[in-house]
């Protein structure tokens, strides 16, 4: 007896559902996703092979360029507000809520104390003009207060250990044509507070395997 055929009807999937939830996506991550500030310095870092990711978090970066100036930085937005309010008691300048609020959207920074108010008042493009900001003092004499990074680092770590009780992590990110003497000068700051582990970024070397 003949076999009867069963006709065959073409598999069709409804995608409708999947486009709705992939538009949703993109437009949740549109709507989160924060762009990514440009640097008032740039610096051109050495090559290696270490491939460590530095933390997207409780961290503190330290940039070295332009013949030795020093910008600070923390990832943290409400670390830098706090941190804010720390320095601002330390040298007995005061601050609004809005140059508070103005001051934790800036990635990072590099002026002496007393003419951070002006930076902060000035619009996002102005404040990363090419050599607008002439670097924090870094004064190698202990804790003196001519030795702003010493205490912007300080208070970077006290805002942080309040907050998320937890130790800041410090990176330095250093210019491949930088003295060593202006790195030297960073580093005795942080071991002047007994921070011996830090961070040196790098660009990835082309053509190495690990």
């Amino acid at each position: 007896m003949p076999r009867v055929k069963v006709k065959r009807a073409s598999t069709t999937i409804d995608m409708t559902a999947m486009c709705d939830v992939s538009f949703l996506l993109l437009t949740f991550f549109i709507l989160t996703a924060t762009a990514r500030q440009p640097e008032p310095l740039q610096v051109d870092t050495p090559a290696s092979v270490t491939q460590v990711k530095v933390p997207d978090d409780d961290l503190g970066l330290i940039t070295i360029g332009d013949g030795g100036k020093v910008f600070f930085g923390v990832v943290n937005q409400h670390a830098r507000g706090r941190m804010l309010e720390l320095m601002s008691e330390k040298y007995s300048i005061p601050f609004t809520a809005e140059e508070k609020a103005k001051f934790s959207g800036m990635e990072t920074f590099g002026v002496p104390m007393g003419n951070l108010k002006q930076l902060i008042n000035m619009g996002p493009n102005d404040r990363v003009k090419p050599g607008l900001q002439p670097g924090i003092p870094v004064d190698t004499a202990g804790d003196a207060l001519t030795n702003e990074l010493f205490h912007w680092i300080y208070s970077a770590r006290v805002a942080t250990k309040e907050l998320k009780d937890t130790e800041m992590r410090i990176s330095i990110k250093g210019d491949a044509e930088e003295k060593y003497p202006e790195i030297k000068k960073v580093i005795d700051v942080l071991q002047s507070q007994k921070v011996n582990k830090f961070s040196l970024i790098t660009s990835l070397r082309a053509g190495e395997e690990l």
